[in-house]
């Protein structure tokens, strides 16, 4: 358990028994689960720490291929620290060699001018209900509500989360329940509401059987 911002407590999913503890709580809300459950496998943790190293990952890896985002990872890690401080420093021909698109060049340095002129508090927002959280991150230039959950899944350890707007999660729903075609994200934030409040959990489900399924490594992440 942690502390929200209002004093409230806030379970948050730090190991592998949480991640049992839900997965046991969807399989007995949503009997539908249980195949997905045992073709999905082994549901990776796949946890980083709150700030600016963690966001700023995480908006390096959105829509491109997880090869693709480690390499541009690490490109700006071999630059120096992975800090707001440090990425503000760097020369405009340094941030040019680093592989990243114009619109994600200009979020990461929005990002981290709010962290370190603006005192935009990463570690604090992860403290924050879901839905003040995400209105605080999505307030910031190019950070949308999916780089949001993300951050606040895998850095804050959201336990009832779900990036509707996911593409893999999208397909995975329709494979696993033979929809004639892929929900759109407002059908399938309404389909994630039987999961909650492990909705994080369930994410998690089905990236790993969509990655099971057709053989491919969505892991929204790099780590």
């Amino acid at each position: 358990m942690k502390r929200t911002a209002t004093g409230e407590a806030m379970r948050v999913i730090r190991g592998e028994e949480d991640l049992r503890e839900g997965l046991e709580a969807l399989r007995l809300a949503d009997p539908r689960l249980v195949p997905v459950i045992e073709a999905a496998g082994p549901l990776p943790l796949r946890l980083m720490d709150p700030g600016f190293a963690g966001l700023a990952s995480i908006i390096v890896s959105q829509m491109i291929s997880k090869a693709s985002a480690a390499a541009i990872w690490r490109r700006i890690t071999a630059a120096g620290p992975a800090t707001a401080e440090a990425y503000l420093a760097h020369a405009p021909e340094t941030v040019a060699s680093f592989g990243l698109s114009r619109a994600k060049a200009a979020t990461l340095a929005h990002l981290a001018e709010a962290v370190s002129r603006s005192g935009l508090d990463l570690d604090a927002v992860c403290r924050l209900d879901a839905a003040a959280a995400m209105a605080e991150l999505t307030a910031h230039p190019g950070i949308g509500p999916w780089t949001a959950e993300v951050y606040l899944m895998f850095c804050g350890g959201h336990p009832d989360v779900f990036p509707s707007g996911d593409v893999a999660l999208q397909a995975a729903l329709a494979g696993a329940f033979q929809l004639p075609s892929r929900p759109a994200a407002r059908e399938v934030a309404s389909m994630a509401k039987a999961w909650s409040p492990w909705r994080s959990v369930a994410a998690r489900l089905f990236w790993a059987y969509y990655s099971v399924t057709l053989r491919k490594d969505v892991a929204p992440l790099v780590l």
